[in-house]
């Protein structure tokens, strides 16, 4: 593939935000330096690029910053035109991978991060929620699987990689909660879609090592329960 320009994708490892974009890079053969960021104490360049969320992820092409990790899929899959197409040429099924990408990334994300950072009651709420949620998704992916659309035009696309980046982690998340959020019995469609992406070889290089994950998201939820139990 030719170059481009220069990339600097600014990210932080436990991003499940960043971990999409990263799949896409991946995905398109694009090279790319990669810097670190601790969101504990962010970088100048970062509060620069980001100055709206001040979070990651951040690509920056050729000098210009693009934030929000929805925009930068559509940015990759714009500019990188001679790679592998995330977002299908049909207009239909464009349009359904923008909306179930945007359900994921707008809902599910939100609720996910919700149930690590309570417990009791109020998890158990989010929990609930959670699963109404992954219901609604279940039937929108059978609908697109019976119509032929899921998987698109190629192997992996944005939504796999919105999905990805939320669930791709499932067996940290497992180990951390005692929950598992997609099984088999309850969302065939989405379980089984899970585990031909994390079998990717593409998916397997890139995953951050599964205690290192385990101590990142505990680390999260113990943060989230210490805040949670002071307000």
């Amino acid at each position: 593939m030719a170059e481009q320009g220069k990339v600097i994708f600014h990210g932080m490892w436990a991003s499940p935000f960043a971990r999409g974009v990263k799949l896409a890079l991946n995905l398109k053969g694009i090279s790319y330096e990669y810097v670190e960021e601790d969101l504990v104490n962010k970088s100048d360049l970062l509060l620069k690029y980001n100055p709206v969320h001040k979070k990651v992820p951040v690509l920056v092409h050729n000098g210009k910053a693009i934030a929000e990790s929805l925009v930068i899929l559509e940015y990759i899959d714009e500019t990188w035109k001679d790679g592998p197409k995330l977002l299908p040429s049909d207009p239909y099924k464009r349009a359904q991978a923008r909306f179930w990408s945007k359900f994921i990334h707008e809902q599910l994300f939100e609720i996910t991060f919700l149930i690590f950072k309570t417990d009791g009651e109020v998890q158990q709420k989010a929990i609930d929620g959670m699963h109404e949620k992954l219901n609604t998704l279940e039937n929108g992916m059978k609908t697109l699987l019976v119509q032929g659309n899921l998987g698109f035009e190629n192997d992996v696309g944005i939504l796999d990689a919105i999905f990805y980046s939320l669930f791709g982690g499932y067996k940290a998340h497992e180990e951390v909660l005692g929950i598992k959020f997609i099984v088999a019995e309850k969302f065939p469609v989405l379980f089984s879609w899970l585990m031909a992406i994390v079998e990717l070889d593409v998916v397997k290089k890139q995953a951050p090592p599964h205690q290192q994950l385990v101590q990142g998201l505990q680390r999260y939820r113990n943060s989230g329960l210490k805040s949670s139990a002071s307000t």
